[in-house]
């Protein structure tokens, strides 16, 4: 075990489970308390219980794990040379889009749970009404309101799921297995977490998205800064489309209309990661023990 770590693995995984399960319960609370006060309550309790959920384990777990170097242990370091590949990683969000689209479109017709017809209509249930939530958050059309989403809808999260997916759960299992196992893994319980069944599958694929660029450059700020524009890139484009200064239906953004500009957008995808993993020197990826 590294000298600057305090508990042996087991130990500290056990640990982290503790201090998220705490977190989740009281992000939960806090957000029924305010989640009957309107609109803007509704915001700020997605902010504090996304602040609570998966800022705040990640801190008070490597606080506690590690003797020194916290920060750099969960990933906020300086990105490996050459430094600019993170915009790559930017480009990625967006070239990327067709084949998200096209993942929620298979994964909306699934038809996985149609055996157990009770089980069935709960999940859609509650994928309709976090879809009706996320909606009426992302309605606003005022300079104000777009700067609350942004803050509420696409940093935070951003901060605290790499964090949280990224930042602990992905670079503690790159210790024990295969980095490219730890990254699938991570990624498939990024899409998990968020109790969203229908939209699993894109969800993953840009889990693994984040998890091979922060693999590839070693560093959590390409990973947030990935996450935050894909996040904030739905904030503008409703806000935009309410204000009148475009016309593109928000929900159907980055849509394409054929199957081979979808395979094609897969294909430049994949490419590029490549790219980014041959640019960079491979010895400076996962060097950090946590």
């Amino acid at each position: 075990m590294s000298e600057h770590l305090k508990y042996p693995t087991g130990k500290r995984i056990l640990l982290f489970l503790i201090i998220l399960l705490i977190s989740g319960l009281i992000g939960v609370a806090i957000s029924a308390i305010f989640m009957s006060a309107g609109d803007t309550g509704m915001k700020i309790a997605q902010g504090l219980s996304s602040i609570i959920m998966f800022v705040v384990p990640p801190i008070v777990y490597y606080s506690i794990t590690r003797r020194e170097d916290q920060l750099e242990a969960m990933g906020l370091r300086d990105p490996a040379e050459p430094q600019w590949i993170i915009l790559i990683g930017v480009v990625l969000m967006f070239v990327s889009l067709p084949v998200t689209n096209q993942l929620t479109r298979w994964n909306e017709s699934t038809t996985i749970f149609s055996s157990f017809e009770k089980l069935e209509d709960y999940l859609k249930m509650l994928e309709e009404t976090a879809a009706a939530t996320t909606k009426k958050m992302l309605n606003v059309n005022t300079f104000g309101g777009l700067l609350l989403n942004l803050l509420v809808i696409a940093l935070i999260p951003a901060i605290g799921e790499e964090l949280t997916f990224r930042g602990v759960l992905q670079q503690g299992l790159m210790r024990k297995m295969n980095p490219h196992v730890a990254i699938v893994i991570s990624a498939a319980i990024f899409s998990f977490i968020h109790f969203q069944f229908y939209g699993f599958l894109p969800r993953m694929f840009l889990g693994l998205l984040l998890g091979y660029m922060f693999y590839i450059t070693n560093s959590l700020w390409t990973s947030i800064l990935m996450h935050f524009v894909n996040n904030g890139t739905a904030v503008v484009v409703y806000y935009l489309n309410n204000k009148g200064t475009i016309s593109i239906d928000p929900e159907h953004f980055g849509e394409v209309p054929s199957l081979w500009m979808v395979t094609m957008s897969l294909v430049v995808t994949v490419l590029l990661t490549f790219w980014c993993w041959w640019r960079i020197d491979i010895t400076k990826k996962g060097k950090i023990e946590v």
